[in-house]
């Protein structure tokens, strides 16, 4: 029984190290959403609309996603409109086309051009004319605000900015939160090892199970935020072009991964020093009468 304690407690701390590792690997790279815009460019280039926003400028409202669009023109008076379906379909891709946008992966810091991806961005970034990564903001600006919008939809989307500013500071600070209690918890355990001290591999457990409820809650946050920003108000400006693919990275699987190892780290450190609870209760010899 003293073996299979000793293995579930190590098998625990080496998960541990692992969702360190991988929460780590997460906190530090970019790749927690990406897009890709490339068919929609194709499709604008084919369209034969020309771009008001310069040649690698994300142009986005908002300092963690870069996918927004400009508010359709509206049509000239006089101009006969056309038909339903077919002016729908123009107006939508002519509103989309007339704001440039770049294939981008975003992380808990910064948001960067895909390499390879935008051979003229690629062009401009040797030339030094614009930076491959912008730093995600943590602070409130007004510079963020779009421009010549009527009283009442500034003020919604102030509202909103602050709303996506206060879930972006969760997410970094569970997640941290998370990192520093699977630390000290991983040093407790390596301690309780050492010494044998069941008591420290018991709290080391449950230090990871703490860990990983605010990983839970960053994550959770994080993607609540993301959903956030892609339904925000007006539409037209943060909508997203439907032949625009998006989706989680590599780095938030990491973070998930991380999550599990935590928890299951938590589970085997915790039930370890039961198993030498109910031996030393069996070898208890039993008093009778008062006699030892």
């Amino acid at each position: 029984m003293a073996a299979a304690a000793q293995a579930l407690s190590g098998s625990g701390l080496l998960l541990a190290a692992a969702a360190l590792a991988l929460l780590a690997v997460a906190i530090g790279t970019d790749s927690w959403y990406e897009t890709d815009a490339r068919r929609h460019r194709e499709r604008c280039r084919g369209f034969g609309h020309k771009r008001s926003d310069p040649p690698g400028s994300m142009s986005a409202p908002s300092s963690h996603l870069p996918l927004r669009a400009r508010p359709p023109r509206a049509l000239l008076p006089g101009r006969p409109p056309a038909p339903a379906p077919a002016a729908a379909a123009a107006a939508a891709l002519d509103s989309h086309c007339g704001r440039r946008f770049n294939s981008t992966v975003s992380g808990l810091w910064r948001r960067c051009h895909r390499a390879g991806y935008e051979p003229d961005s690629e062009e401009l970034i040797r030339k030094g004319v614009i930076q491959r990564c912008t730093a995600v903001k943590y602070h409130y600006t007004s510079s963020s605000l779009p421009r010549n919008l009527p009283i009442n939809i500034t003020n919604t989307i102030r509202q909103d900015e602050w709303h996506a500013l206060h879930l972006r500071r969760m997410t970094a600070g569970f997640i941290g939160m998370a990192v520093s209690i699977i630390l000290f918890g991983w040093i407790i355990g390596v301690l309780g090892c050492c010494k044998q001290q069941e008591l420290m591999q018991y709290v080391a457990g449950l230090l990871f199970l703490m860990g990983g409820t605010c990983c839970i809650i960053s994550l959770c946050t994080c993607v609540a935020g993301i959903n956030f920003e892609l339904s925000r108000y007006p539409r037209y400006v943060y909508g997203l072009p439907e032949d625009i693919s998006h989706g989680y990275g590599w780095s938030m699987f990491c973070a998930w991964g991380g999550l599990g190892l935590t928890l299951l780290a938590g589970f085997l450190c915790t039930l370890a020093p039961s198993l030498n609870t109910s031996r030393a209760s069996v070898q208890k010899p039993r008093q009778e009468n008062g006699a030892v």
